[in-house]
């Protein structure tokens, strides 16, 4: 592949001097330009080819053909917003709707999961009446004001937590805490929550914009795996839905859309819904059901969990491993007994792994959790190649660590 004619040093001194500092990179001491990205493997402007564990936005892999594809047809033809009778909106609502329990059948469509969980918080507290919001420590759901208040992950950085902010009325929660650490709650934990809060006025919301789209191997969707028989209120839909195309989607009951309707008052959307944007989330749905991504994720994710297993029994500084599918997180500790996180061990396998040209990243309230989340198309091998460099650095490291080295990369 030719060589980029703007080199990485002059990208990064125009960013640097354009875009704001709040506006962070991933390896911030030795950023990668990535210029091209295929499948599961991102590469740089030398050609450089890396593993992709971080995205799980390019759901289906990057630069999919199929949904490059249908985004491309469809923008020869129309573009315009929702307003217009159009097949792609119903056909994409009606396809969602297969998907999801039998009461969740209205949809909003969005561009992004910020959006989706702004317009959740609305449809709760215009549906019960109540303004207040219970949530999970640590928990992220979005970079709009009214989402950061429940954001513990955010606020406690910035304005703190509001009075009517309660941390653990509606219910929001991720089906699987990420920016937590990768968290897994035990089953009937949902179904015993949502319990409480509807006894107290409240409704139960599901967010799925990490977890959602069969990444969880089991089921389509996480909140699923708390049992057939538990349906959130509102469930919310973001990133994967549109494997780095603009797509949001909100789905609920008819009683919760028919109070949000009652008010009188128009839900628009200019770009939410387009023809291009439906016709990329239906290209989504093809090809997890044509290449059984679902089934691929439970296959290769429990490979991944045995193997990472296997190297907890070799190295110490590995504590919790807990994961579902092609969602994991690996704990890296101090030690057994107080579990005190290993904040610069996790940085230093994350930067060691980008040197073998894996792309990983940490979290946890921690950042001491190492997170897996690629695109769904993460194979058998990729699994075998990342954990046995894994282990190559986990050696290494306590080499150094017996041998009072400094951990210390490489310039």
């Amino acid at each position: 592949m030719a060589t980029d004619p703007r080199g990485k040093a002059a990208t990064l001194a125009l960013r640097r001097r354009l875009l704001s500092n709040s506006c962070r990179l991933f390896f911030p001491e030795d950023p990668i330009k990535i210029v091209r990205g295929q499948g599961q493997y991102m590469y740089d402007e030398q050609g450089a080819e890396y593993i992709d564990c971080i995205n799980n936005v390019a759901h289906v892999g990057h630069c999919h053909p199929l949904v490059v594809q249908a985004a491309h047809e469809q923008n020869q033809v129309l573009n315009t917003n929702s307003r217009y009778l159009h097949d792609n909106i119903v056909d994409y609502a009606q396809r969602l709707s297969e998907t999801l329990p039998e009461k969740l059948c209205v949809f909003y469509f969005l561009n992004s999961g910020s959006e989706a969980n702004d317009l959740a918080l609305r449809l709760a507290r215009q549906y019960t009446g109540h303004w207040d919001v219970v949530v999970l420590d640590h928990a992220y759901h979005g970079h709009l004001s009214s989402l950061i208040d429940i954001s513990p992950y955010k606020f406690r950085d910035l304005d703190g937590q509001k009075e009517w902010v309660h941390v653990i009325a509606a219910f929001f929660a991720e089906s699987l805490p990420s920016v937590g650490g990768q968290i897994i709650p035990p089953a009937g934990y949902f179904p015993e929550v949502a319990g409480h809060i509807r006894r107290a006025g409240g409704v139960f919301v599901a967010d799925e914009i990490q977890v959602g789209f069969g990444r969880v191997g089991k089921h389509f969707w996480a909140f699923q795996l708390q049992g057939e028989d538990f349906v959130p209120d509102i469930v919310t839909m973001g990133k994967s839905i549109g494997n780095g195309h603009p797509v949001a989607c909100v789905a609920t009951t008819h009683a919760v859309a028919r109070a949000f309707e009652a008010t009188g008052v128009e839900y628009f959307n200019t770009f939410g819904g387009s023809p291009v944007s439906c016709a990329v989330g239906l290209a989504v749905l093809d090809v997890l059901e044509k290449e059984q991504l679902q089934a691929h994720a439970a296959s290769v994710g429990s490979l991944l969990m045995e193997l990472l297993g296997q190297q907890k029994a070799k190295h110490p500084i590995l504590g919790d491993i807990r994961g579902v599918g092609l969602f994991i997180g690996v704990d890296l500790i101090k030690d057994e007994a107080t579990r005190m996180p290993a904040t610069e061990e996790a940085d230093y396998v994350v930067s060691r792994l980008k040197e073998n040209y894996i792309l990983l990243s940490t979290d946890g309230p921690g950042r001491n959790v190492l997170k897996f989340k690629p695109p769904m198309c993460f194979s058998l091998d990729n699994a075998r190649h990342v954990v046995a460099k894994l282990d190559a650095i986990l050696t290494d490291m306590e080499e150094k660590v017996r041998s009072c080295e400094t951990l210390r990369l490489q310039p």
